[in-house]
């Protein structure tokens, strides 16, 4: 019996083994079809992707905001792609591939609304562009130079070089303040000066110190106007413009240089002061 019983067993397993054999090579031809197609698939869009990319960068007049966009495009249409031809390697339908596509778009997207939003912000920033790569942004309480928008997230580099990637829906529902935008700034100057001070000599020394080859005459000419009589100085104001390129290099310099201006002209800064009247 026990030996009825072991031949039984081992041609059970005779028969386990040769049907999955013949599974195997009827479906050997599909499954390196499709391995081959996944490999290919992968190594071409990454490859298309980054020659995309490349390219894209020698047009100077394609933005470069969109660069890294197309490159992505790119990729993962190629990839769909693949995935696609690797379903149709095991006769898979491919009226059937969109229809599941379809619906698992749609439950994704709820699912992921959130990172979706990004995706559109993304394609807003990139339609209104209220700036370009380059240019010196402020948003909530960063502030450095846009590097690039991809399509989930917008890389900026801190002046202190700290690499940052902000969630687009988070720039595009915020305050955007771009330095760059215009070619020109205006720089005020306010400081406070003695009431015994003669305006016409304090209009002199700072204008004097708009006497720099990075100040420019347009749209208006370097000013000095008085601001307001404050409590123990009159304000008064340089006003000039600057190229944008040269806007913080220029402010910083006329900062170093209006205190000793001021000592040279023997105007004084006066500290805050009350004056008490008394009454016998």
């Amino acid at each position: 019996m026990i030996e009825k019983s072991f031949d039984l067993d081992v041609e059970i397993l005779s028969n386990i083994v040769a049907n999955f054999i013949e599974v195997f090579i009827s479906y050997a031809g599909q499954i390196i079809g499709a391995t081959l197609i996944l490999i290919v698939g992968f190594y071409v869009a990454g490859k298309l992707g980054r020659v995309a990319r490349k390219n894209l960068e020698k047009f100077k007049k394609i933005d470069p905001l969109i660069v890294p966009i197309v490159g992505n495009i790119v990729r993962y249409g190629i990839i769909i792609l693949t995935l696609i031809a690797v379903l149709g390697q095991f006769g898979v339908q491919t009226t059937s591939i969109i229809a599941v596509l379809g619906a698992a778009g749609l439950a994704i997207g709820l699912a992921l609304q959130g990172t979706l939003s990004n995706v559109a912000a993304g394609v807003m920033l990139l339609l209104l562009r209220p700036f370009n790569t380059g240019d010196w942004v402020e948003t909530g309480d960063i502030s450095g130079i846009i590097k690039e928008v991809g399509l989930f997230t917008t890389i900026i580099n801190t002046f202190d070089n700290v690499f940052i990637s902000i969630p687009n829906s988070t720039i595009w529902n915020g305050v955007i303040i771009n330095h760059s935008h215009h070619h020109t700034r205006r720089i005020d100057i306010d400081i406070g000066v003695d009431y015994e001070s003669d305006m016409k000599i304090v209009s002199k020394t700072l204008l004097n110190l708009a006497k720099d080859d990075r100040v420019i005459d347009k749209p208006t000419k370097p000013q000095f106007l008085v601001v307001k009589y404050d409590d123990s100085s009159i304000i008064v104001r340089l006003r000039l413009y600057s190229h944008t390129k040269n806007w913080y290099a220029l402010y910083t310099d006329l900062m170093k240089s209006l205190k000793p201006a001021l000592d040279k002209a023997k105007i004084e800064i006066p500290f805050p002061q009350r004056v008490i009247h008394t009454k016998k």
